[in-house]
């Protein structure tokens, strides 16, 4: 028992760790809470448990049965012999019989417990895969709010550019109308500024579908997330599954597998143990000599033994066949493992590439903007050309757009991580 207390201790603070170390605002904590009790699948899975439970207790059963019966039966020809000079009837012409019976399993031979077990297995199976559940959709609801955040972020860029495209048209008008300029001049700029509205309705609409499944997820339509601001610390491969091991849901069902496989195993390998069964009967009917008419009451009480002798080898098979699927259960493990490797290396590859994306795009925004800024003034000035300008523009919104992916890309590798490592930050 005291052991079973600091396994508990320790279990706990390495959760306490885990959700220590990731960092994630309070409005996304919100919408993952209230996605699990809005969101229909989760309602769904918790239900399974219920019916794991009532399973368990219909399995835990094992009380008296009582079964009553009345039968009739007409029997022609007359079972009589002469007797004493006269005809004796040895039963009767109407059959009657009316009795309740009332039997026990005394012994089983730990067939009841088996299957008791398995049921509480089941049980664990359901819960975790609640658990399970709770994590993919805690997973969801964070990208979701993360797209929303680059999406929104993306529309203001598109609005700068907009912004510009207009004050230059404004300007290269102007200087159409003094002779400075050419009409394509004007137009150029004008099938941009179509262009880039059209870019901007393609980020609006993506924005609206992000928010209906927002909606969908958690029942709420609007969110004031503006930053990525979900972080974990680095953590070497070897760490990373280790965690892994220990927290993901994925795991533990798998482990939960095994355990169902072994206690059906167990139950199996009973099914050739023979049973005891108590049983008792009482009621009234006739039959009975010399007056066979007579309904009298009757009793009667014993103990059965029921031993298998011969079932065709049906057990010896089915006992192959639970030991087979234990461990393809147990291999299903290995390759968990396996997928979970590719998949934290992959995340850990993302996180590591996109940093040094961000640092590289820094230099690249400032040296755009510099360019930007002498484009301008040349233009301003009559030095340069529209094309020029536009240009530069343009280079500085890619730019900007390409440092916004990485952090976007940087945010949602982070969510993917502690997905797999199965932290709960919520």
């Amino acid at each position: 028992m005291k052991k079973h207390y600091l396994a508990m201790i320790v279990l706990a603070q390495v959760a306490f760790v885990a959700q220590a170390q990731v960092t994630a605002n309070t409005e996304l904590k919100s919408f993952i809470n209230q996605s699990f009790s809005y969101f229909p699948r989760i309602k769904e899975i918790e239900n399974t448990v219920a019916t794991a439970k009532q399973k368990l207790d219909v399995s835990s059963i094992n009380s008296p049965t009582v079964d009553a019966s009345v039968a009739y039966r007409f029997v022609e020809p007359k079972i009589q012999i002469p007797l004493g000079g006269q005809e004796f009837q040895f039963a009767p012409v109407h059959s009657l019989d009316g009795h309740a019976d009332i039997n026990y399993l005394l012994f089983d031979f730990g067939r009841l417990k088996a299957n008791i077990e398995r049921s509480k297995t089941d049980i664990q199976y359901a819960e975790h895969n609640v658990t399970y559940a709770k994590y993919q959709l805690a997973s969801q609801v964070s990208t979701i709010y993360y797209n929303i955040v680059f999406i929104q972020h993306a529309i203001s860029i598109q609005d700068s550019v907009l912004s510009f495209l207009t004050e230059n048209k404004t300007f290269v008008e102007n200087k159409y109308k003094n002779g400075d300029a050419l009409k394509i001049d004007v137009l150029n700029i004008q099938t941009q500024i179509d262009a880039e509205q059209n870019r901007k309705v393609d980020l609006q609409n993506s924005l609206q579908k992000q928010l209906n499944l927002l909606a969908y997820t958690t029942g709420q339509r609007q969110t004031s997330g503006n930053t990525f601001d979900f972080d974990i610390p680095l953590k070497d491969i070897e760490a990373a599954i280790a965690d892994a091991q220990a927290n993901n849901p994925d795991f533990l069902l798998a482990k939960d597998k095994v355990k169902q496989a072994q206690n059906d195993l167990a139950v199996t390998q009973l099914g050739a143990k023979p049973s005891v069964v108590v049983g008792a009967e009482s009621g009234i009917k006739n039959g009975y000599v010399p007056n066979v008419n007579e309904l009298k009451f009757n009793y009667n009480a014993g103990v059965a033994l029921k031993i298998p002798i011969y079932e065709g080898g049906r057990t010896k098979k089915q006992v192959a066949l639970s030991r087979t699927l234990v461990k393809q259960n147990e291999l299903a493990i290995e390759t968990l493992n396996s997928n979970y490797r590719r998949d934290l290396e992959q995340a850990l590859t993302d996180l590591a590439s996109n940093l040094e994306r961000i640092r590289n795009t820094e230099g690249q925004i400032d040296q755009a903007k510099y360019a930007n800024k002498l484009a301008e003034s040349r233009f301003q000035n009559g030095v340069g050309t529209n094309l020029e300008l536009t240009n530069a523009a343009t280079n500085l919104e890619r730019a900007e757009l390409s440092k916004l992916q990485y952090q976007y890309q940087l945010c949602l590798a982070k969510v993917e991580l502690v997905r797999l490592m199965g932290y709960k930050y919520w």
